[in-house]
């Protein structure tokens, strides 16, 4: 079975895609005729209601509660979807934490780095070829080492580097495959609640970031997504969303 199989509809899941980013990607996605799987951990109602949205649009959705920092709760997420339609043909990687009050310590690089190989590592063998990874991040977190980060954001962006390193160190794999990896990254995006947190926290940080100039919107970035699931690109291929003087002098893929 192929990405061309069920008359053409791909079977897209976005992680986190109750709001944001993730449910911007579902409805652009769904406008373009994928059948979306909208991921959420605890707001089903709010999940329920994106999938009602996209299917009153005309476009195919369904949702799937699953919490993929959790081992158990990430296995039956790909089950459920392998026994409905047989197969996964994008994935798009877009949960992650590390803000949120009373997180611990080693929340964050278990959300943005472990779960995100443990639910590629689950996936992929029900991955088609031709099927498409993308997962999401930001600038801060893709030049971590190479850029200044906000303190508040270090543990996000330390460990979201480390997740985009683990997916990158199975390209050899994914390719073997027939699955691509690409990645986006994206300046700070306004209006999502990273965002929003880390204004809470160090609003200077926000400002600063501003100062360099307009920060890319949810519908840019969710663009940009989206058509990470088709452009074609070399595996491990990094499309840049705003920030440009993060990208002066940038290494590719550092």
């Amino acid at each position: 079975m192929t990405v061309e199989d069920a008359a053409g509809q791909r079977i897209v899941l976005i992680t986190g895609a109750s709001r944001g980013i993730g449910a911007e990607t579902a409805r652009v996605l769904a406008a373009r005729g994928d059948h979306v799987v909208v991921n959420y951990r605890e707001k089903a109602k709010r999940a329920q209601a994106l999938a009602d949205s996209i299917r009153h649009a005309g476009g195919s959705a369904s949702i799937a509660g699953a919490d993929i920092s959790d081992a158990d709760s990430v296995r039956a997420l790909v089950a459920g979807i392998v026994e409905e339609f047989g197969r996964l043909d994008v994935l798009v990687l877009n949960a992650s934490g590390g803000l949120e009050l009373h997180a611990g310590p080693d929340y964050a690089m278990a959300l943005n780095r472990d779960a995100q190989e443990r639910l590629v590592r689950l996936a992929v063998p029900h991955m088609p070829f031709g099927s498409r990874i993308v997962f999401v991040t930001s600038h801060q977190a893709h030049f971590h080492g190479h850029k200044p980060v906000p303190a508040e954001y270090e543990p996000i962006a330390a460990s979201k580097r480390a997740g985009e390193d683990v997916l990158r160190a199975m390209i050899p794999e994914l390719i073997a495959r027939g699955v691509a990896l690409h990645v986006v990254s994206g300046d700070m995006i306004d209006g999502t609640i990273i965002v929003q947190l880390l204004e809470r926290r160090n609003p200077d940080a926000v400002t600063a970031r501003r100062d360099h100039g307009t920060l890319p919107t949810v519908t840019e970035f969710a663009t940009a997504v989206s058509l990470a699931t088709t452009s074609p690109a070399d595996p491990g291929h990094t499309t840049y969303i705003g920030g440009q003087d993060y990208l002066d002098g940038r290494e590719i893929n550092v």
